[in-house]
């Protein structure tokens, strides 16, 4: 693939800093755009760690990328069932491994003193429905009932406890609906029953070491604390803030009680994204990283990692979510808004663990089948495989879908593919941009 010519890189290192100047939208990021030939096409570190310190973001800058442990999440689930350990659609497994799941009943509201009403479901769990968001749970920032479910105390699933996971009911019969929720921690839970190690060692054993990863974890070092982004808040008609990290756990706790951490297969790593990078690369290139010949997934894994798993659901993403918790999120309308020409929206789909274009998007030159996620403090991932590109923009900023970042990702991601587009005529790339943008 060729690589991004000094123009197009400039222009990308203008519009980050451009932003990161104005210390009420975003006061620090870092993208990074690779290919699949392992390859980084372009990386850059702008701005600030945090409005309350003049200290820069650079490459080794920490961030906590949240929803984006999911698709390793996802990655270790599809190793246990390469190996025959784990299998997507068996119930009888499920249930013998997470029993609780057995029992968890469907909240159907609450009576006329605020006692919740709860009802048996009928169906019955498994891994695939975990794995793609329609077992029946959704987070308390998206879903006011399940907010209301935990009070007066109130369940916390952005922190290291496993209360705030293993408390929740689901609010639909499973393989019913697409709901955006705590499924994946339970994928994870399933997996340290299984493996009998935790989370975090599993990763560390089997994603990261073979990828040559030392800068990714659940349980931060020192070394990477010191290197943390500061997290802040917007709220509405007020200036950017710095705030508390809402994550602490995992950053306060003693070496010696660290092993009492819940490991969050749905939020828990922190991540340098030069080190998140390298596992799209390898998700581009069907499994393995190209620079070492290292595999971690076969590319049937891949392929069913990337199979649209929720096709009885094409609009999952635009069902209007009103936030619960505004600190946490704003109100999302549409994940990823897409208009055909007529005015129609176009269908959604939803792959093990992230959000797949069933069609090409133009404006930015993503092609039919591209995966993407994010991170609740504003972080974003993209992996092309049919271009063979992808990458991430990463930043500490609350509420989620934020439009500053949302609207940089966007003209980051455009200047690659037209980057790309205009300089790969020798390897086929421009008429595969150009076939996106038909």
């Amino acid at each position: 693939m060729a690589a991004l010519s000094s123009e197009t890189t400039n222009a990308m290192v203008q519009a980050m800093d451009e932003v990161t100047s104005d210390p009420n939208k975003i006061p620090g990021c870092v993208f990074v755009a690779v290919d699949k030939a392992g390859k980084t096409l372009f990386q850059h570190a702008s701005g600030v760690r945090g409005t309350d310190t003049a200290e820069p973001m650079t490459l080794d800058t920490v961030f906590w990328i949240a929803s984006c442990t999911k698709m390793i999440g996802g990655i270790a689930a599809m190793q246990l069932v390469e190996k025959g350990i784990l299998r997507l659609d068996d119930a009888d497994l499920v249930e013998r491994i997470a029993p609780e799941l057995v029992h968890i009943k469907i909240l159907k509201g609450f009576d006329d003193t605020g006692r919740p009403q709860l009802v048996d479901k009928k169906n019955r769990i498994t891994m695939r429905m975990l794995l793609s968001h329609t077992a029946g749970f959704e987070y308390t920032f998206f879903n006011e009932k399940v907010r209301l479910f935990g009070k007066p105390v109130g369940i916390d699933e952005v922190n290291a406890d496993a209360h705030g996971i293993l408390s929740q009911p689901l609010l639909y019969e499973p393989g019913t609906d697409w709901s955006y929720g705590v499924g994946i921690d339970w994928v994870g839970i399933i997996i340290e029953r299984l493996t009998k190690i935790p989370l975090n060692t599993y990763f560390q054993t089997h994603i990261f070491a073979p990828l040559g990863l030392h800068h990714i974890t659940m349980l931060p070092t020192p070394q990477m604390i010191s290197q943390l982004a500061h997290m802040h808040q917007k709220s509405p008609g007020q200036p950017l803030r710095a705030r508390d990290h809402p994550y602490r756990l995992p950053l306060t706790a003693p070496p010696q009680e660290q092993h009492r951490l819940f490991n969050s297969a749905g939020a828990g790593c922190f991540a340098r994204p030069t080190d998140y990078a390298v596992i799209i690369s390898a998700l581009l290139n069907n499994g393995t990283l190209a620079t070492t010949g290292q595999s971690i997934l076969s590319k049937a894994s891949i392929d069913e990692m990337f199979k649209n798993q929720v096709p009885n659901f094409p609009n999952l993403g635009r069902k209007g979510i009103k936030t619960a918790k505004p600190p946490f999120t704003n109100d999302i309308p549409d994940f990823y808004p897409q208009i055909a020409e007529g005015g129609e929206s176009k269908p959604q789909g939803w792959g093990l663990t992230f959000m797949l274009l069933l069609e090409s998007h133009p404006p930015t030159g993503r092609s039919a089948g591209t995966a993407w996620w994010a991170g609740l403090p504003n972080l974003f991932w993209w992996a092309d495989r049919e271009t063979g590109v992808g990458g991430l923009i990463a930043t500490q900023i609350l509420p989620f879908c934020d439009l500053d970042v949302i609207m940089l990702r966007d003209k980051l991601e455009k200047l690659v593919y037209d980057g790309l587009s205009s300089e790969g005529k020798d390897d086929g790339y421009q008429q595969k941009i150009m076939a996106t943008r038909a």
